[in-house]
């Protein structure tokens, strides 16, 4: 099966109703199962053949002249997804299928999605924060698709959304791969826990078209 397949079978399994009560209501959505098993581990295949090719950067946080690299903040090494390949064009194909959804259900107006490879190595962490400033009108919806198969409960690494006060939590997700998590970006504080085992996902953006003289805000 090729990969445009797997993207679509994979869409087939959202369940696009839960998904927008869920948003609208709490803010968040997560789901195990929504990845075929073919096109997790396709997608970690791919991460692994860019972590081999020494392609992947470490993070950091901010843009353009706010960025910078903060260990004390993020530990995770990073690659943004193109379509140089066919397993990431399916993905980006998967995430438009939502793009649509979500637009016509809750209509957000998403213009753009942008997202990366994360590997985050045995003792890797990314503290509480939350994805888009609040009023920042970009970012709108997080994404977080998880690809690491026999994930064990003393593995850590979860995913973590907590309420306004970056302490109450709100779910804390285990990264086993077929997971999805979706949330929105300015109101849902989140953090990855150290995790214990090397942890493979993907985290993206549905964006708002804040262009300004034809330039797309912020550009990576």
């Amino acid at each position: 099966m090729s990969s445009a397949k797997w993207a679509e079978a994979s869409a087939a399994r959202l369940p696009l109703d839960d998904i927008t009560a869920a948003l609208t209501a709490h803010g968040w959505w997560a789901g195990e199962g929504i990845l075929t098993e073919e096109l997790t581990e396709h997608l970690a295949a791919e991460l692994d053949r860019l972590e081999d090719e020494d392609r992947l950067k470490r993070a950091g946080i901010g843009r353009e002249t706010d960025f910078q690299l903060d260990r004390d903040i993020r530990r995770d090494r990073i690659r943004w997804l193109n379509r140089e390949s066919e397993i990431q064009a399916g993905f980006l194909d998967f995430a438009q299928a939502i793009k649509l959804e979500l637009n016509r259900r809750l209509f957000l107006g998403l213009f753009e999605f942008e997202a990366h490879f994360a590997l985050y190595a045995p003792g890797a962490f990314y503290r509480t924060h939350l994805d888009s400033f609040r009023g920042a009108a970009n970012r709108v919806v997080s994404l977080v698709a998880f690809l690491n198969p026999d994930w064990q409960p003393d593995h850590a690494g979860e995913l973590v959304l907590y309420e306004d006060d970056e302490t109450t939590e709100r779910a804390r997700i285990a990264p086993r791969a077929g997971t999805l998590a979706l949330f929105l970006s300015e109101e849902v504080p989140h953090e990855v826990r150290p995790t214990n085992a090397p942890r493979r996902s993907i985290a993206g953006w549905f964006r708002v078209n804040a262009s300004i003289g034809g330039q797309i805000d912020p550009p990576r």
